[in-house]
């Protein structure tokens, strides 16, 4: 389990359990209703908790491979009392969410590790953005911010705040300047500072469009000619609430311009915390962290023990 505590003594483990609230109220209770006093399991009987899974978001594929193992019990005529299921789904939970519960790793270089947030509209893109600055800054590296979002005069108003809420300064130009331009030069003033890490937004485009995915494409080029290996990170910030669509958009991103890991966010106000599983199990890339609030440091490692744990006990 994580060992972060946050300020005010609350660890993180407890805002994570508390913001899988209403996840956990459709998934634990209805599957301990469903398995309390059983002394055998049947067909009937796993159904009834593929229902209550997909209700929960987590996907009818994810759901095959959760219950996969039981149904094959049921056939074989082999009893399991209700604590043998709710283990056999707790092992299930962690095989799926293990392999992919990987955190991003800045390693020592002389360059600056650049990181380029990419999703649409709404996923919490830029409110990561500032989560992810005061991060760094706590394990002491320098930062910088790049506005890659020129369309929206409020998105760049935003990273300024987190700039100066984090004393990290945010590179940005006129409204409707080109975003490569804009990351270009932030790159080459991150290079000319010595900057540890730049966090570069970009605007909250719509994975549809594929002439602003051609845009993303044409950032990763810029900032190339600058740095064979930039962007060094290309983070896809998913909100937890858009359950099944979520797969949908970190697919069309994966294809049209790759991804290196996942920030699933407002696991707080959603049902749908199942997701979690159906991302993992289509697309099994790393799930760098998640976000349970507004707060500063309610983004975190994603570790899946912890998730696990949070999600299914009492």
């Amino acid at each position: 389990m994580s060992k972060d505590v946050a300020h005010g003594g609350r660890g993180f483990f407890a805002r994570l359990r508390s913001g899988l609230a209403r996840t956990r109220a459709v998934l634990t209770s209805d599957v301990s209703d469903l398995v309390r006093g059983r002394t055998a399991i049947d067909e009937a009987l796993v159904d009834e908790l593929e229902s209550v899974l997909l209700g929960a978001d987590v996907g009818i594929d994810a759901c095959e491979r959760l219950l996969g193992g039981l149904r094959e019990r049921v056939r074989r005529n082999e009893a399991a009392d209700a604590g043998a299921v709710l283990a056999a789904l707790r092992r299930g939970m962690l095989d799926i969410l293990a392999p992919v519960a990987v955190p991003l790793v800045i390693p020592a270089r002389d360059a600056p590790f650049m990181i380029l947030m990419v999703g649409v509209n709404g996923a919490g893109k830029t409110t990561t953005i500032g989560k992810l600055a005061a991060r760094f800054k706590r394990e002491g590296r320098s930062v910088m911010l790049a506005a890659g979002d020129t369309f929206r005069a409020a998105a760049v108003e935003q990273l300024q705040q987190w700039g100066t809420r984090n004393a990290v300064p945010v590179l940005s130009q006129h409204a409707g300047a080109d975003p490569a331009s804009v990351i270009y030069d932030a790159l080459a003033s991150a290079r000319a500072r010595g900057v540890d890490v730049l966090i570069a937004d970009t605007a909250g485009r719509l994975h549809t469009q594929g002439g602003l995915m051609d845009e993303l494409r044409k950032i990763k080029r810029v900032a190339a000619k600058l740095d064979p290996t930039a962007p060094h990170e290309t983070l896809l910030v998913l909100d937890a609430g858009m359950g099944q669509n979520a797969i949908v958009q970190a697919r069309q991103f994966n294809d049209a311009i790759g991804v290196d890991g996942l920030v699933l966010t407002k696991l707080d106000g959603t049902a749908k915390g199942g997701a979690m599983f159906a991302i993992a199990h289509a697309l099994g890339l790393p799930v760098r962290m998640v976000g349970v609030g507004e707060g500063i440091d309610d983004l975190r490692d994603f570790v899946a023990e912890d998730f696990v744990k949070a999600l299914l006990d009492a």
